[in-house]
């Protein structure tokens, strides 16, 4: 018998580590020959922390919020008496929020130990990496990517083999390959999870991409707000280094391949590729015009591929897989999974994975278990680097497939994953003053649109949900709105007026409520 502890960032949030301390003394006090592990965050935050006992015939009972007072009955009835805790097991209705997804990159998270190289080996870990050393070619594994249509899951969705192709053909010896774990969108945590629940999964990927691509040096970006996904990644180089996984001479192939990990600041901006390098180059973080693109001048100006997280946790799979099992999932041109962040005024809230094409509905009632606290109204997708739209509740909106495409229609992008659901109690307007504070906070100052047109963005939205709001801010609104769209130098200045251009289309009645009525339809502007 075995018990392992969900520790990732939020299951140590709700107390799992004192969870861990009650279960070890308690077997030790009563002899049991039973060991207590670690896992990553299976995904359902909402029920942490979460203890699985696993028996030797591998049967598997989940156990959740599991508080250290309910320790001794879990030790007692199920590892002394092997009678399972029903009042503490997980209900049927929950079960829900793992079985109707489809997990890709989250397979082993939740199951698998982060911290053990053995375990990761032991579900085909690094396989992937001895296929492409030992059968194919590099053009072959850019082939491959190219037929799966794997698209960078760090927002606009570019084609993932293209990067790898112009960077291979870049002239030069010396290119770098970085990963852009810099998550910093408001309710977005989708990389940290999976760096946390299965570090040696993007070390993975990010071998494969080097092998591609010829690169033999590569970089982890990652904010230090993530400790733990430090720690982690940290661990699982090291341990990939003992195995001959990285370094010199990869498993007697003769590539070399050294991978470190550089922890930014927290800047917002530097989740931009050339804002990104510029910082590992240990200068400040600010983007820079292009063309030349990081493919060609990248880090320290060399040769730069660029991709994140989840792009390169879909690589191993789809190698070990072949393109063909992948193209099975999602529709045409919007092939594989994608993870989301569910968030806000939803039952059920955690990180999740489903075919690209899914739809919002089946997101946030099937999945999610339905609104919380009221009627849904709008939910805030892809966070304000993706172009955060506000969606009215309509049956057209609900029945919106979530992927690369069909948000593009609608004047959205699904960004990193971020999904945040608001209810009929939320001001819209509010919603729309709280991510122009973000992101005129998040900006580095470098273009004139981005740092003084947000900052007066954010006058107008303050004035308006104080009452001061008049018709004449509305029109400023969108003029400043085009302006700021269309001269901003990088991603994060072009997408800023995103959250006021999607209240404006689909909530504008609320807009003229707080300035003519001078009143706010939700109850949420205190001023008002």
């Amino acid at each position: 018998m075995r018990v392992v502890v969900g520790q990732g960032s939020c299951g140590i949030a709700t107390g799992a580590k004192k969870t861990v301390a009650a279960l070890e003394k308690l077997i030790a006090e009563k002899g049991l020959n039973v060991e207590v592990g670690t896992v990553g965050c299976v995904g359902t935050c909402y029920l942490e922390p979460i203890v699985d006992v696993y028996e030797d015939n591998g049967d598997m009972t989940r156990y959740v919020k599991v508080q250290p007072e309910k320790v001794e009955e879990i030790v007692e009835s199920h590892l002394v008496n092997h009678k399972v805790c029903e009042d503490l097991a997980i209900t049927e209705e929950d079960k829900q929020f793992i079985g109707k997804q489809q997990r890709v990159v989250l397979r082993n998270c939740g199951i698998i130990n982060p911290e053990d190289i053995d375990e990761y080996l032991a579900v085909d870990g690094y396989k992937a990496i001895e296929k492409v050393l030992k059968s194919m070619k590099p053009e072959e594994v850019i082939e491959e990517i190219k037929i799966s249509g794997l698209r960078g899951r760090g927002g606009a969705g570019f084609p993932t083999w293209f990067k790898w192709n112009a960077a291979k053909a870049s002239p030069g010896k010396e290119k770098y390959l970085v990963c852009n774990a810099d998550e910093g969108d408001p309710g977005a945590f989708m990389d940290r999870s999976m760096m946390e629940g299965e570090p040696h999964r993007v070390i993975e990927g990010m071998l494969i991409a080097a092998i591609a691509t010829r690169a033999h040096h590569g970089y982890i970006y990652v904010r230090a707000e993530y400790p733990l996904a430090v720690e982690r990644l940290q661990t699982a180089i090291d341990k990939a280094m003992d195995k001959g996984l990285l370094g010199k001479d990869i498993l007697g192939s003769g590539f070399d391949f050294d991978l470190h990990i550089s922890q930014g600041a927290g800047a917002f901006v530097c989740g931009e590729g050339s804002a990104l390098t510029t910082s590992i180059e240990g200068n400040r973080g600010m983007p820079r015009v292009k063309p030349p693109r990081t493919v060609e001048h990248g880090l320290f100006n060399k040769p730069t591929v660029l991709n994140n997280v989840e792009t390169f946790c879909n690589v191993p799979p789809i190698i070990l897989n072949g393109a063909k099992w992948y193209q099975g999932f999602g529709p045409a041109n919007n092939h594989g999974t994608k993870a989301f962040a569910l968030t806000g005024n939803v039952k059920n809230t955690g990180l999740i994975e489903v075919p690209m094409g899914t739809t919002l509905r089946e997101v946030i009632f099937d999945i999610g278990g339905g609104v919380k606290g009221g009627d849904f109204k709008a939910v805030q997708i892809g966070g304000p680097s993706g172009g955060c739209l506000c969606i009215s509740a309509t049956e057209d909106h609900l029945d919106m497939n979530l992927d690369f495409d069909s948000l593009k229609k609608v004047g959205a992008m699904i960004g990193s994953g971020g999904l945040v659901v608001m209810n009929d109690k939320s001001c819209m307007v509010e919603v729309a003053r709280f991510f122009m504070n973000f992101t005129q906070n998040e900006s580095c100052g470098k273009c004139v649109p981005c740092r003084e047109g947000t900052k007066r963005m954010l006058e107008l939205l303050t004035d308006i949900t104080e009452g001061r709001g008049t018709m004449e801010h509305i029109e400023l609104l969108e003029k400043l709105s085009d302006t700021i769209s269309a001269t901003a130098l990088c991603g994060l200045g072009k997408t800023a007026a995103s959250p006021v251009v999607s209240t404006l289309k689909y909530f504008r009645d609320e807009y003229i409520a707080h300035v003519v009525d001078k009143k706010c339809p939700a109850g949420q502007c205190k001023a008002l």
